[in-house]
Order: C-alpha cells, then sequence, then structure tokens
C-alpha cells in the first residue's frame, strides 16, 4: 500500500514537526525535550511586550534566547506590544490580582501562534504549562478555555502534563508517543527538576514571574493610565517604568526620575508636548509634566521636583530649569513641596 504523506509536514524534513512556545523557564525545556525526544523537529516561538521583565532591548528575551540554543533549534521572537494594549484595556475575562490579563493574553498569544503553525507547516503546538501550577491561567476550566476560545483545540499539547487531559490530534495520529508524556500537576517542580539529569539541563532561570503586570506598584500606574487615559499607547506605557508618578489632574502626570539613570530614560520618553524639568542648583532630578498643554501645574510640578533635589534636608530653594521642543528654556527658584500635597498626587 503507498504510503500517504501528509502535506501539512515540514518540506525539509519527513520528520513532523511542531511548533514551542518557549518562554525559557524550566518547564518550556523539559517540555521542548520531551519532543524533540520523539523525533520530531521544533521551532520554537517566544512572544514578548513592553510587559515582560526578562528582555534586553534589541534581545528579544534573553531566557528563551539562552534556552534555544542550548536546546539546538530555531527561535523565532515576535513583538507584540502594540497589539496586546487593546487585550490590556478591555479583557473579556478580567483582571488576575494586578493588571494582569492572564486568559486574554494566553488567548490571544496562542492565536497568533496557530496563525504561525499554520504557516510553518506544523502539525501542532506545545507548551511548558502544568494543570494547577498558575491559580489564575493554569486551571484546569481556564486551561480549557484559553485552548477553545484560541481555536486550537485538538491542536495544543501540554507534554507536562498530557496524561491528565484526553489525547490530542497529534497524539491520536500516532505523531506523538502519549506514552511518553508525563502527568505532572500542582506547583512543585520537582517532577521537572528530577527530569534534568535525564536530559542533561544544566542551567535555567527560576520559576518567578515575569510579567510587570502582577507587579503591585506598576499595576497601580496601570490601572491609572486606563483609568484616565483610554487611548494610551505604547510610549504612555514605557513611562510607567520609570520613576515617581504623580496624578495632578484627570488629564496631567508628572513624573520624577529617582537617579541618574532614569534621568536619561526620562529625557529620551519625552514627546513633544511635555514640559521637562531639571533641578540646577543643587543638581537634582529630571521630571516630565505630561498633558499640561495650556502650562498648567508648572509651579507644582517644580516645587516637587525641588523636593527630590534637596533630599532628607528638605529645606531652602532649589533653581529649576523647565522647557518643552521648542527649546523656550526658563527658570524658576522654588521651595519644597510639602509632604501631605505629595501624598495626595501620588499614585
Amino acid at each position: 500500500m503507498e504510503k500517504k504523506v501528509n502535506p501539512v509536514r515540514n518540506t525539509v524534513s519527513n520528520r513532523a514537526k511542531a511548533i514551542g512556545l518557549l518562554s525559557g523557564g524550566l518547564d518550556s525545556i523539559v517540555a521542548s525535550r520531551l519532543i524533540l525526544e520523539q523525533g520530531i523537529e521544533v521551532e520554537a516561538l517566544n512572544f514578548v511586550t513592553a510587559f515582560c521583565t526578562c528582555t534586553s532591548k534589541g534581545s528579544g528575551c534573553l531566557a528563551s534566547q539562552k534556552a534555544a540554543d542550548q536546546l539546538g533549534i530555531p527561535l523565532k521572537v515576535v513583538d507584540i506590544s502594540e497589539e496586546i494594549l487593546d487585550v490590556v484595556k478591555n479583557p473579556k475575562f478580567g483582571y488576575g490580582s494586578g493588571m494582569n490579563p492572564c486568559l486574554d493574553c494566553r488567548i490571544f498569544v496562542f492565536k497568533k501562534a496557530k496563525e504561525y503553525m499554520r504557516e510553518s507547516g506544523a502539525e501542532f503546538i506545545f507548551t511548558g504549562e502544568v494543570l494547577g501550577q498558575r491559580p489564575m491561567s493554569q486551571r484546569r476550566e481556564a486551561m480549557n478555555t484559553i485552548e477553545r476560545e484560541s481555536g486550537l483545540k485538538g491542536y495544543l499539547l501540554r507534554p507536562l502534563c498530557a496524561k491528565l487531559f484526553p489525547p490530542t490530534l497529534a497524539e491520536e495520529k500516532g505523531i506523538v508517543d502519549r506514552e511518553k508524556l508525563l502527568s505532572i500537576s500542582g506547583r512543585s517542580r520537582k517532577g521537572q527538576i528530577s527530569l534534568t539529569k535525564r536530559f542533561n539541563i544544566k542551567d535555567y532561570p527560576c520559576s518567578s514571574g515575569g510579567c510587570l503586570l502582577t507587579d503591585k506598584a506598576f499595576a497601580q500606574r496601570m490601572e491609572d493610565l486606563i483609568k484616565y487615559k483610554q487611548d494610551f499607547r505604547l510610549p504612555d506605557v514605557m513611562l510607567l517604568k520609570y520613576g515617581r508618578h504623580f496624578r495632578m489632574s484627570p488629564a496631567v502626570k508628572l513624573v520624577v526620575a529617582r537617579d541618574e539613570e532614569e534621568n536619561f530614560k526620562l529625557a529620551a520618553l519625552k514627546n513633544n508636548s511635555d514640559i521637562m524639568f531639571h533641578a540646577q542648583d543643587p543638581l537634582g532630578p529630571v521630571s516630565i509634566l505630561r498633558g499640561s498643554t495650556g502650562g498648567e501645574f508648572v509651579s507644582e510640578a517644580a516645587s516637587i521636583t525641588a523636593r527630590y533635589a534637596l533630599g532628607k534636608d528638605n529645606e531652602g530653594e532649589v533653581k529649576i530649569r523647565y522647557f518643552t521642543s521648542q527649546g523656550d528654556d526658563k527658570f524658576l527658584k522654588t521651595g519644597p513641596c510639602g509632604e501631605s500635597a505629595m501624598k495626595g498626587r501620588r499614585i
């Protein structure tokens, strides 16, 4: 009998191909090894956003690149920072403990992965997810919802806990041997760690979260941004990463740098309509006043900037230079803002 060739198989090799979502953590590394061990060709995908904590400018996710190198598989990094903003603004399934729309984010990522699976001729997608490991996105109900909403029912394999779910199409077709998959569940990583010797995995990052939206302080800033500026874009999000933030009015916000490095960061993030402040004498922080189109809150912003220029002494006056992109430098002298007044503004 003539052997039928699956038309979606990779044309370069007779092996089946799979797309692995590779975070670079231990779980995704072990999951990849389980699939590679079955003689399946693997290409890794990593989606990065402005909310990731494991990225380096121009380098994507450092952990995923290191893991891909260790596994000897190609890695495609996709920046979805702009696209994910609408998900963060209006999540269908709500937020977690912070401003993290975990289910909606996973659904969005899996939809993008599904598109790439079809483009690349892969048979299925796999992840390092473990049933019960994360309280929001890795409950059985949540995992089933993500699979259904992303359109990946039957095409999403979770090698570490596969035996706790019905077989996928790849298992039913014999592409993947179900008996070689695992049934790990819960928050403990003892099962995964025990496999590091078998797979000669010597270097992997800790299991801490990597999303700024779960950070309490960042989440408060994000919530404030969504409340007062529904049409925010990526530059507004980038500004949330630096400085001390003060809400001056529904339309106006002040950001004060915390150190010299942040002085440069804020200067780089300044837009044409921002008013920038710089403490000159004594030399101190840079601040950005955003949304003050009519010059509102200039005196108060200068006073808050002065407070951080003076430090703990908190006495005397500070010479403040302030200007817009038009280069119309102005100077004023001001004393520090009172703590009670700042407390009412602080985000």
